[in-house]
């Protein structure tokens, strides 16, 4: 029976590590796609995370590269270390199945690793790169990482990138390219400010915006009045109250989430964090610790609302609003996926009328509620710039009782996530059961 993919004439390896992932059908986004950068085009890839776009840009890369020629002749450019090393894991499952006269070399450069041990290891050029920008660029300014002979840039997360500020280490990658340089570049929106990057660079894109294949579930969102009461206490409070599988816990910087940290793992809280002053040693047992799922509370920056894509996200807790209010958007868009319902609540002061009101024009729909005494309840705005939202005098000091597990928000994540997990292990075994067969 012939596989779907073999539509787009991939080398045989790569169709055998589609096939072990059990991935046997290319989604919009692929099909839309492969063949225009199969064909020396541009593109521009408008899809959110879960559509499918990583395979967009690797199967056809890994598809043409020529290993008998000894240089690079692939940049793939992430703007953190989280999403590179993700695009990297990616990437070598694609490579799996390769015999030697066709497997490519492939390195990943990101901040925070042994320095001489990546510079050594350029030495023998790789085929393609995976990094981030800032690392990347000073290797190539530094001369360890000739980039002219490469034939594909990609920029993936690119209005990310413009608002970390990496755009410039891209711009400066880009221009030590040749002329025939194909740029692929995908991202979830496409910012005005991102045009002139796009026209110094681009030819002609062929431009596809597609919507997320995953089955999104809804998503309630929830806002708790501070009530000039101790945030980092109520933070604490609220996240024991909802008892998620996984919640996402989102502060502006990084002394914040520590300080949140901090102050969970004092009461004995199963949470771990991800922000910028993280090890890299420290950010990949923790991300093992997510994908192993033993993690219940994941406090964290606007590094990783889109840096990394974790499963089974049950719950998204906002300490304070985000400054860019799209990311409010970026840090709900993590739960609510595979169908599965997901909870967003945000504590908020007085202050944040005006943000409310502009989400709202978005067409998110809030409700209002407190936790008293350890019990949800619903609080009454009387207007949506929150000046009604006083506290009686003294209230706030009451202390909290200790919070009883919340059932009625939970919205059994747990349960399905472990099912789905066991259906992956039943489909791997049939795999492994037809391979021994063929073997045999």
């Amino acid at each position: 029976m012939k596989h779907p993919f073999q539509q787009f004439e991939l080398k045989p390896f790569l169709l055998e590590a589609l096939m072990e992932q059990n991935i046997e059908k290319p989604m919009e986004i692929q099909e839309r796609l492969i063949p225009a950068i199969r064909n020396g085009k541009d593109v521009i890839g408008q899809s959110k995370t879960g559509s499918g776009k990583t395979l967009a840009f690797l199967l056809p890369i890994v598809d043409q590269v020529d290993i008998d020629e000894e240089n690079v002749q692939a940049v793939i450019t992430a703007p953190t270390r989280e999403l590179a090393s993700q695009l990297y894991d990616e990437l070598t499952k694609l490579t799996k199945f390769a015999p030697d006269s066709e497997k490519p070399r492939t390195k990943l450069l990101v901040g925070g690793t042994d320095r001489l041990k990546s510079i050594e290891g350029l030495k023998q050029r790789p085929h393609i790169v995976v990094g981030t920008p800032g690392r990347i660029e000073d290797f190539v300014r530094e001369g360890h990482l000739p980039v002219q002979t490469s034939r594909f840039l990609v920029v993936d997360e690119t209005d990310q990138m413009l608002d970390m500020g990496f755009i410039e280490d891209v711009d400066k990658i880009a221009s030590k390219m040749g002329d025939s340089l194909q740029m692929l570049v995908f991202s979830a929106t496409i910012p005005e400010k991102l045009e002139p990057f796009l026209r110094k660079y681009m030819n002609q894109p062929r431009h596809v915006e597609v919507k997320s294949h995953r089955q999104e579930g809804k998503i309630e969102h929830i806002l708790v009045p501070d009530r000039h009461r101790d945030r980092f206490e109520l933070v604490k409070d609220v996240a024991v109250s909802l008892n998620p599988y996984l919640a996402m816990i989102f502060a502006n910087t990084k002394e914040t989430a520590e300080e949140i940290f901090n102050k969970m793992n004092e009461h004995g809280l199963n949470v771990d964090r991800l922000h910028g002053d993280i090890t890299p040693r420290e950010r990949k047992r923790v991300m093992k610790r997510l994908q192993k799922a033993e993690v219940q509370y994941l406090v964290a920056t606007d590094l990783v609302a889109r840096g990394i894509d974790v499963e089974g996200i049950s719950h998204i807790i906002n300490f304070e609003w985000p400054k860019d209010l799209d990311f409010y958007i970026h840090r709900v868009g993590r739960t609510g996926r595979a169908g599965w319902d997901g909870l967003a609540v945000s504590i908020i002061s007085d202050r944040d009328g005006e943000a409310v009101g502009k989400l709202e024009k978005r067409g998110i729909t809030f409700t209002y509620k407190d936790l008293r005494h350890g019990e949800w309840v619903d609080v009454k705005q009387k207007n949506r710039h929150m000046k009604s939202q006083k506290s009686k005098p003294g209230e706030e000091q009451q202390p909290q009782k200790p919070l009883p597990k919340a059932k009625k928000v939970k919205p059994g994540y747990k349960k399905k996530f472990q099912q789905e997990q066991r259906k992956q292990v039943k489909r791997e075994q049939r795999l492994n059961n037809r391979k021994n067969k063929g073997r045999g």
